[in-house]
């Protein structure tokens, strides 16, 4: 299985460290309450959302959307993702 390549445009920018398109890889985020039937997980993948989407949401921690190989999403903090490569822009 191979990591989707990066959308060919942004979608949005940010003052974070990550951008929509970046391929990025870290640890899946589990909610507490999830963690007794769910494990977290190594990933990598492509960023689609920068954020939650909710309001308040992201007031613990910033929260990161990235798509996987197998057309899948993963949820990951910002603090526990890192860049691998990022769209050149021309």
């Amino acid at each position: 299985m191979t990591t989707p390549p990066p959308l060919p445009q942004r979608l949005a920018l940010t003052d974070g460290p990550f951008l929509v398109g970046d391929r990025v890889r870290g640890t899946t985020y589990v909610p507490p309450d999830s963690r007794k039937r769910e494990a977290p997980e190594p990933f990598e993948g492509v960023v689609v959302q920068v954020g939650s989407g909710y309001p308040k949401v992201d007031a613990d921690g910033d929260f990161l959307w990235s798509r996987l190989a197998d057309h899948t999403e993963r949820q990951s903090l910002v603090d526990e993702t890192e860049l691998v490569a990022r769209e050149q822009e021309s």
